[in-house]
């Protein structure tokens, strides 16, 4: 029976580089491993023709000899049966599969442990302030509940507080091989997780999690000038690590409440302020509320409704720098909607002094509307 040919076998050209041979190899390996195909003869014999093709194409020497000569050329390994065992030049699969299959395929034999020693988990606190605790800055006290080191056993798990022993299993390598067709497979050991321990006399309080559920107390700080859903990180405050490992962070996210007047912009905050018909044409100076106090506006002479007025300085304190942004203050002109005769005769006087040519401009008045607000 005639042997396929290798660059058919991994769907690769004749002139393609060792990358691209290589990244043809790692997708039918993945595919057809036995692993991921158990009891499957035909993927089994599609991943060991995808492997024989792969020694001979990314050697070089042999490469050029199967170009010239065809499977002939490559000796054993083009003779069927040349993988029984272990072959001359293997494929360096460490390199083909790197971190998914890099436990699976113990090249070397060397340990591949996992540390006992771990990172504890970040926490994370959502507080709701008020519009006035983000423009100014607040200190509160906080309850968090966080996973501690077991002071009953000083975090080693253990009741004797020796710590864990030697994982019979897999006796302290941390991982179990089984021969599987020419590879040695190694797998984690499921007795100690990869660890290569355990604890055989676990704590009666943490009962071997070297780590206890605490409530405590935190005081937080929100500076001036944050904003909806800024994250305040706390180092350190998070859960305990494992095993000596470092604690966690503590992520503090605000949620602000919004104000009755004032909306914010960035730096900058907004307000709407009801002006009337006498204020706009003949100019004025009111005073109006502002986040931190009273403020005097300036009411320039023919305003008209619609327009923003700038206040310097009175808005939102920047955060962590100096300096703050503006009151933006839209003016809305007022029109009375009924007048006493006294009033009305007034404004009749006005209007014969006044003339107005009631006529469509343009742009069209949506536009205008547009440009009034803007």
């Amino acid at each position: 029976m005639s042997k396929a040919d290798y660059y058919e076998v991994l769907g690769v050209s004749r002139d393609a580089s060792d990358q691209e041979l290589k990244s043809a190899y790692r997708k039918l390996a993945m595919k057809y491993h036995p692993d991921r195909n158990p009891g499957d003869h035909a993927a089994e014999e599609k991943f060991k023709e995808a492997s024989e093709a792969y020694q001979v194409l990314s050697d070089a020497e042999k490469r050029a000899a199967y170009d010239r000569y065809g499977h002939a050329g490559v000796g054993a390994a083009g003779q069927g049966g040349g993988f029984g065992g272990p072959f001359a030049g293997s494929v360096d699969l460490g390199d083909i599969f790197g971190d998914l299959f890099g436990e699976m395929f113990n090249m070397g034999g060397g340990q591949q442990r996992a540390s006992r020693q771990r990172r504890g988990e970040d926490l994370r606190y959502d507080l709701t302030i008020e519009f006035e605790d983000a423009m100014f800055g607040i200190e509160r006290e906080i309850r968090i509940r966080r996973r501690e080191s077991c002071e009953a056993c000083h975090g080693t798990g253990s009741a004797s507080g020796k710590g864990p022993s030697t994982c019979p299993q897999c006796q302290g390598r941390g991982q179990l091989r089984y021969q599987q067709g020419f590879f040695s497979v190694a797998r984690t050991c499921s007795a100690c997780g990869g660890t290569g321990s355990i604890v055989t006399d676990p704590c009666t309080v943490c009962r071997g999690e070297t780590r206890v559920t605490k409530e405590i107390k935190l005081n937080v700080k929100v500076p001036a000038g944050v904003e909806e859903g800024t994250r305040i990180r706390y180092g350190g405050e998070g859960d305990a690590g494992r095993a000596g490992g470092p604690s966690g962070d503590l992520y503090v996210v605000l949620s602000i409440r919004p104000h009755d007047f004032f909306e914010r912009s960035g730096y900058d905050l907004h307000c709407v302020i009801p002006i009337s018909f006498p204020q706009a044409a003949l100019g004025a100076e009111i005073e109006i509320p502002a986040i931190d106090g009273p403020v005097t506006l300036k009411i320039p002479e023919g305003t008209q409704s619609g327009k923003e007025l700038r206040i310097r300085g009175r808005g939102v304190p920047h955060l962590n720098d100096k300096g703050r942004g503006d009151l933006v203050v839209q003016v809305i002109v007022q029109i009375p909607r009924k007048l006493n005769r006294a009033q009305r005769d007034l404004v009749a006087k006005l209007a014969e002094t006044m003339s107005v040519e009631n006529k469509p401009t343009s742009p069209s008045l949506l536009d205008k509307m547009k440009d009034l607000f803007s």
